[in-house]
């Protein structure tokens, strides 16, 4: 792994491959923290006496749309870099070429969002050429957007000798290789969220690197109808019962210990106001459906979080979004918290995971958040994700 440390950028125009793709809500961007999380790769390059010019795309347009301008974001850029930020009305052409040949070492250039140019998604060729010549090298810091093939990811450092991981590339590889292959043992994988369906690569994979899964959320439920429990109303996806009797004697086979619901509070509808009720996880009311982890369940929760080493979390243990309902994914945070702070390695991946600690200020106290959803997934399921690759060859 060649990373900006082990390269002097003094008079180098440096395309960096960045993440800006933030929340905007009328014209004002919500949370700066992709920007923030690329602080330290450009301000390293341009302390270095480099130049840097950001590629990013914002949103999913359809050609060129005006909310998913550069223009929208170029302020909040300025003020978390604290530096002056040009912008250009393009990516490849005229502007974008006469103010990157015209940089001088310690400037930044914003490009327009590269995926106005459909080129971009398609991972053209020519495309990716065009958009090196502004530089002298390259440097992948979106962790977001390495699962995608795309010309400004992966398919442009074909063009590049000289060509590295940013910091926070570089942090979001060794945090993964913390839990997927040097993690210190016990190690404990959480999976929470909605449906099992999007949470089997990964299950198939962790399976053989954990020594304990906590199974929380929606998911829980169809693992309690595969043993035979009655859920009332609560999410279930049949189609996955009997793989979840499969993945519960591949645990058994690999020694690893799968710690399911005991409890969960029920209401009768998806509601925050609705009156709930704690029943049992295999004998749920007919008319209830499953909202949040229960006090028995929390109780065992904890006792396996503290005692783990290297902790993954990824999904909330109940529909956290309603205050009614988050004390379940409130207290697994907290948990996470004690853990870590005793000197447990905590990685939080995933966008409702990520949501949750943010919500509950306490990304803080966690080793470390990630800023990838489909990214971090795709890592965890023990793929080699397309824009690290292309730096490694």
């Amino acid at each position: 792994m060649r990373t900006i440390d082990q390269f002097n950028f003094c008079n180098q125009k440096v395309i960096i491959r960045v993440d800006f793709n933030v929340p905007i809500d009328k014209n004002t961007v919500t949370d700066t923290s992709r920007i923030e999380a690329a602080k330290q790769t450009i301000d390293k390059i341009c302390s270095d006496g480099g130049s840097c010019i950001l590629v990013s795309h914002l949103g999913r347009p359809n050609g060129f749309q005006d909310e998913f301008s550069m223009r929208k974001i170029i302020d909040s850029v300025k003020k978390v870099l604290d530096k002056k930020v040009l912008l250009s009305n393009d990516v490849i052409g005229e502007d974008s070429t006469l103010k990157a040949s015209n940089l001088k070492p310690g400037e930044i250039l914003l490009l327009e969002n590269v995926r106005f140019h459909k080129e971009e998604t398609k991972g053209d060729l020519n495309f990716a050429k065009q958009l090196s010549q502004l530089g002298d090298c390259y440097v992948n810091d979106a962790f977001g957007t390495a699962h995608r093939a795309h010309a400004s990811t992966t398919i442009i450092s074909k063009f590049f000798t000289n060509k590295f991981f940013g910091k926070l590339l570089e942090k979001e590889v060794l945090a993964i290789k913390k839990v997927m292959s040097s993690g210190q043992k016990p190690i404990l994988a959480i999976l929470g969220g909605a449906k099992i369906s999007s949470k089997i690569p990964i299950l198939k994979n962790i399976i053989k690197i954990v020594d304990d899964i906590i199974i929380g959320g929606g998911m829980s439920f169809t693992f309690s109808k595969a043993l035979g429990g009655n859920i009332g109303k609560s999410i279930c996806e049949d189609s996955m019962i009997d793989i979840c009797r499969d993945i519960l004697k591949s645990a058994e086979k690999n020694n690893v210990k799968i710690h399911l619901p005991l409890d969960a509070i029920c209401s009768l509808d998806f509601d925050n106001n609705s009156s709930s009720e704690v029943f049992d996880i295999m004998n749920i009311g007919d008319d209830y459906q499953g909202m949040d982890a229960g006090p028995n369940t929390l109780k065992s929760f904890e006792k396996v979080i503290l005692k783990s080493k290297t902790i993954l979390w990824n999904g909330p243990v109940g529909v956290f979004e309603f205050p009614n309902f988050s004390n379940g994914t409130k207290a697994l945070g907290k948990y996470i918290s004690e853990s870590t702070d005793k000197g447990a390695f905590s990685l939080v991946g995933g966008g409702d995971s990520v949501a949750a600690v943010k919500a509950f200020g306490i990304q803080n106290n966690m080793s470390y958040v990630s800023t990838g959803g489909g990214a971090m997934l795709e890592s965890l399921e023990g793929k080699t994700l397309p824009g690290i690759n292309a730096l490694l060859s």
